[in-house]
C-alpha cells in the first residue's frame, strides 16, 4: 500500500513539471487517501499486536 502511494506520488510530481496541473492534483489525492489507509492499517496492526501480546508456548 505503501508503494501505491508512493508511485502516486512520483507520478503527481512529474506530471506537476510537466505542467499537467490536474493529473497533478488527483495524483497527489489519491498519494494521500493511499497513504492514510496506510498509516490506520499499520497502527491497527501494531495495537492489535500489542494487546495481542506473547502467545504461550
Amino acid at each position: 500500500m505503501l508503494g501505491w502511494a508512493l508511485t502516486f506520488l512520483v507520478v503527481a510530481l512529474i506530471a506537476g513539471v510537466l505542467g499537467f496541473t490536474s493529473i497533478a492534483g488527483g495524483a497527489m489525492a489519491i498519494a494521500k487517501i493511499l497513504f492514510f489507509v496506510f498509516l490506520v492499517l499499520f497502527v491497527v496492526s501494531l495495537v492489535m499486536h500489542l494487546v495481542r501480546g506473547r502467545g504461550a508456548l
